[in-house]
């Protein structure tokens, strides 16, 4: 029988220390199940201010202070805190990389009241790549594997490639880039190059400059032994397209026999309503009927009036164009016509805000909204919801979706990444499918869809049978987690 690996798994944010978006989930969640298939597996992310050290219980690691990181001309220290990812069959040890002149901030990587970037990201980051490998070798854990999460993870295989080419220590250590989304790169001025103190034959288009600017992303591309995106169908797209690619496609082209789609996993522990805490009535698919008891609780909530046979339309997302709130803004009065309710949580862009307030004052009827976060709530849309709508621009892989079908709640979505890869259309004829695309990304296309939806909600028995349909789909985390491990092993076997 093959020993058990030993992997480190890094990321900017992670469940529940730390929490921007879908990468925490991902990175909280898919630990703790390699952890369960007897592997010996660690994470590693910044101690940002915004975390408790009671809360999440941190305990300082004695051996593992002070230790000094170079960045550019200047050197920073770094310190350790320890904890764990639990649930009641595992604990995932965590380590929490400390530098309060750096990571000590409310955000994570944006200022909370100003909304835009910190102006020193390139230096957090830069020190946390580098600072990852020092205290790796101050621990005396070589893993197999390093799995690096998105842009700010991006410049660690390059350190591994370059400055730490011939240390011992990690002679046999391979390196995961998973990519959860293209559009961010983690792009800083041609200046901050001299943060990395990297060789420099990077300092071009070889290495980790793309467009004359120092490109995180582009590093993890160019260096990692092996690369992972979140969906097969997005796996495709960016690298056939610079839509896409985001001018990265012809790296990602080259670099495709490296190249994996690996679908994210649910976290069934959480999102699913026989267990969820945070609804008022659970049901599982032999007690489907009792959804509508949440149905009755989300409209009370956003103050909307219950229609028994009116169909609600939940949306959770970040307010942005890449979400699709462009199409949904131009056919807005046309939704609420035919007839539908529709319930919108999130935040964003101050345009998509106006909309949805002029919106719900113009149909007080018909459309609730919280522009805001609020998790408890976001469970609640998703077990009170008739229809979940996800029409965006892209999706690497998309989790709400997921957590609708499991809920009952037919996914209305463009066929993109992700989307494309969850999501099957309804057919009334033999009743089989999970929920309803459209593929061109028009405002018309979309309605089309929701039309579709509505038809097919009118008619109870077909209904029904689709809400059962996508309650019976199992996108739990192990087959996903099978799948990172069985590429871990062939890393470690070159």
């Amino acid at each position: 029988m093959p020993r058990p690996l030993n992997v480190l798994f890094v990321s900017s944010e992670v469940e529940p220390f730390a929490k921007t978006g879908g990468l925490a989930d991902v990175s909280g969640a898919l630990p703790q199940v390699i952890r369960q298939l007897d592997h010996e597996i660690r994470v590693m992310l910044p101690r940002y201010g915004s975390i408790s050290e009671r809360k999440a219980r941190l305990h300082d690691m004695i051996r593992l202070k002070e230790i000094d990181i170079p960045v550019g001309t200047r050197h920073y220290s770094a310190s350790v805190k320890s904890s764990f990812i639990t649930n009641p069959q595992v604990k995932v040890q965590t380590y929490l990389l400390d530098n309060s002149t750096l990571f000590g901030r409310s955000g994570l990587y944006v200022h909370p009241e100003t909304k835009k970037d910190y102006a020193d990201n390139d230096v957090r980051f830069t020190f946390f790549n580098r600072a990852v490998l020092e205290v790796l070798k101050k621990l005396g854990w070589a893993p197999d594997i390093i799995h690096c999460t998105d842009w700010p993870t991006g410049l660690l295989p390059a350190y591994l490639k370059t400055l730490y080419k011939h240390d011992p220590f990690y002679k046999d250590t391979k390196t995961v880039f998973t990519i959860h989304n293209m559009a961010y790169q983690g792009v800083f001025p041609h200046a901050s190059f001299a943060q990395t103190l990297l060789p420099k034959e990077q300092d071009s288009d070889r290495g980790v400059i793309a467009f004359g600017n120092l490109n995180f992303l582009k590093a993890g591309l160019v260096h990692a032994d092996a690369l992972t995106t979140v969906s097969e169908r997005y796996a495709q797209e960016i690298r056939s397209s610079e839509e896409y690619g985001c001018g990265l496609q012809s790296i990602l082209e080259k670099r495709k026999h490296d190249l994996t789609g690996i679908l994210n996993g649910a976290d069934y522990a959480v999102w699913d309503p026989s267990v969820d805490e945070l609804i008022p009535q659970r049901y599982d698919a032999r007690s489907i009927d009792l959804k509508m008891e949440n149905k009755k609780a989300l409209l009370a909530k956003v103050g909307l009036p219950f229609q028994e046979r009116t169909p609600v339309i939940g949306i959770i997302s970040r307010l942005a164009d890449q979400k699709g709130f462009d199409l949904i803004g131009e056919v807005l009065d046309d939704l609420v016509q035919l007839p539908v309710q529709l319930v919108v949580l999130g935040t964003g862009e101050k345009k998509y805000h106006d909309l949805f307030e002029k919106a719900a004052r113009k149909h007080p009827q018909h459309i609730g909204i919280a522009l805001t976060f609020n998790n408890d709530l976001a469970h609640l849309i998703e077990a009170g919801s008739d229809m979940f709508l996800m029409p965006s621009r892209y999706e690497p892989c998309g989790l709400n979706q997921i957590y609708s079908m499991r809920y009952g709640t037919a996914p209305v979505v463009r066929a993109t990444g992700g989307l494309d890869d969850t999501v099957e259309e309804f057919q009334p004829a033999s009743g089989n499918g999970t929920g309803f695309k459209f593929t061109e990304y028009k405002s018309s296309a979309m309605l089309k869809a929701v039309q579709r939806a509505v038809a097919v909600f009118a008619d109870a028995a077909a209904w029904r049978k689709l809400m059962k349909n996508g309650m019976a789909k199992d996108f739990s985390w192990e087959a996903s987690a099978r799948k990172y491990i069985q590429l871990y092993r062939g890393l470690a076997r070159k």
